[in-house]
């Protein structure tokens, strides 16, 4: 493989690369080779999240572990670290530079990653940068669809919700114009339509992409329904939230429209737009794909560490 050092965004993959990474991804779903590679042995990763999560930060802090290495950090590093003290991102990246081999980062500004990269001694993966990116996500999106689809190339793709702030669904664009004959469906409220820079980006690498609020027409062509979260705390005002709020709910009777082979896909957390009585059927692959999130975090820490 081709060494990569920082993990910055999306674009940075080619499709060769992510191949690779998925061939990795998938040896390192075998149980029997954690924790049995002795470069990982001393190994320390700094997770240093200045925004709430759940799946990213475990996932990163588990995939360590499995590898052999040793996790610090802190999950809230707006409030616990000596950024309420007045500390720049930069200075506070060249000191957990001394202190780790890679460091996860969760920022709530746009371009927090690159900031980061520019200065630290040590490789950075971006895991996610307010409302602009979130690579890693990505490709664990790629991934699911991989194992679940058989395949990438020649898929529907609908993306579901809020396109305007979700950065998933701007790095899984960017990502899915490396394959061919994709078609992208963005479905979506007026407020919250995906960004014209993501579209220009689609039109210069030749991605057949239609923006609709037409809910049925996703459910009747999609191989992938890929549902988001409407975010209330990136909108500007409650009135602009509420615009949004509800508009596409996957539940028992959307099912009965969707085709048999189809998969839903979600990069969590869920806030209403699928109800609970979606997960049992086998078309909502979206816990399978929080579970891949580890598999392909593992490959990343594995690359990133291989690249020092």
């Amino acid at each position: 493989m081709t060494a990569l050092y920082h993990i910055l965004g999306a674009k940075q993959f080619n499709r060769t690369e992510l191949e690779e990474l998925f061939e990795s991804a998938s040896r390192l779903e075998n149980r029997e080779l954690w924790n049995t590679d002795p470069r990982f042995q001393g190994k320390i990763m700094t997770t240093l999240f200045f925004e709430a999560s759940t799946r990213t930060r475990l996932s990163f802090e588990s995939a360590m572990s499995r590898l052999g290495g040793k996790v610090i950090g802190t999950e809230n590093a707006a409030q616990f670290s000596s950024t309420i003290k007045g500390e720049t991102l930069e200075d506070t990246i060249r000191i957990v530079s001394g202190y780790s081999d890679l460091i996860v980062l969760r920022h709530t500004d746009i371009g927090a990653a690159e900031r980061a990269a520019k200065v630290a001694d040590v490789p950075i993966i971006n895991a996610g940068d307010g409302a602009g990116e979130h690579p890693t996500q990505a490709l664990l999106d790629l991934y699911s669809i991989r194992k679940e689809c058989g395949r990438i190339e020649g898929l529907t793709i609908a993306m579901i919700g809020d396109l305007a702030y979700g950065r998933t669904v701007h790095s899984l664009s960017y990502m899915l114009a490396n394959y061919p004959d994709i078609r992208l469906l963005f479905v979506s409220p007026e407020n919250v339509r995906i960004p014209s820079y993501v579209k220009h980006f689609l039109d210069e690498k030749g991605v057949s992409y239609r923006e609709t609020e037409d809910f049925d027409e996703a459910l009747q062509t999609a191989d992938v329904l890929y549902q988001t979260r409407i975010q209330k705390e990136r909108f500007p005002s409650v009135e602009e939230y509420r615009k949004a709020e509800g508009r596409y709910i996957i539940n028992r009777d959307i099912l009965g429209k969707m085709r048999q082979d189809a998969i839903i896909l979600h990069p969590l957390p869920r806030a209403g737009e699928i109800a609970v009585e979606v997960d049992d059927d086998p078309r909502a692959a979206y816990f399978r794909q929080a579970q891949n999130g580890l598999y392909i975090r593992m490959a990343l820490v594995e690359k990133c560490l291989a690249a020092k």
